[in-house]
């Protein structure tokens, strides 16, 4: 069953590398929705970063199933903070796969911390955040001169319209479920009569998001 909740994710996949004290720290985040898909991406990333001195990782799969592993890195000073990143960003349905190549110089257990989440955090800021968003999908047939009467309600509560111009309109709405009666209301008020609308499934669309979080 689809969940009702908007949430946040990246964009798209991507990867980043970062130099910290001659040390490689490469990042890669997918974009995933159970926890096998997330295990499967670490595990193919331990394969082409075999000869890697850590491959650590942490995972979200909504809001509740979450893991970090550190990888022979101290233990809590990198799959711990880099879970804290995505937390602290409030982003769900992601792996992040960090692999290092030690670089001869040691970090240390706060350098180490922040190494690791700054590369997520910055990561995340290069690649940007999408909003998922359920929407119920509403379709309607209308004569020009009604559309002329509630286009202007329908423009301020539907968060996605797709219009058709044929000897009809022919318009698909996409709205929060909550709003799909409050639609219905609106239309038979406005154009003094009972409309029939097609009620689709609810499905997921993505809107851009924008961050202000900052590596510290």
């Amino acid at each position: 069953m689809i969940s009702i909740a908007k949430y946040l994710t990246i964009a798209q996949n991507t990867h980043q590398e970062m130099i910290i004290k001659k040390s490689r720290f490469i990042t890669r985040l997918y974009r995933i929705h159970t926890v096998a898909e997330a295990q499967e991406k670490i595990q193919q990333v331990k394969k082409i970063e075999y000869k890697a001195t850590h491959n650590c990782s942490c995972y979200r799969v909504g809001n509740q199933l979450q893991q970090a592993h550190d990888d022979g890195e101290p233990q809590g000073t990198a799959g711990l903070p880099m879970l804290a990143a995505l937390q602290q960003m409030q982003v769900q349905d992601v792996v992040a796969i960090v692999t290092r190549y030690f670089g001869g110089i040691k970090l240390g257990a706060s350098g180490l911390i922040r190494a690791y989440r700054n590369s997520v955090v910055q990561t995340i800021q290069q690649v940007g955040l999408i909003q998922r968003i359920p929407l119920r999908q509403i379709t309607l047939i209308l004569n020009y001169h009604q559309y002329e009467l509630i286009k202007l309600e329908i423009n301020r509560q539907a968060t996605k319209i797709q219009t058709t111009y044929t000897d009809q309109v022919q318009l698909k709405l996409w709205l929060p479920p909550i709003q799909v009666e409050n639609l219905q209301q609106t239309l038979q008020n406005k154009l003094s009569q009972k409309i029939e609308l097609q009620i689709g499934d609810l499905t997921y669309q993505e809107v851009p998001y924008s961050t202000t979080e900052k590596p510290v």
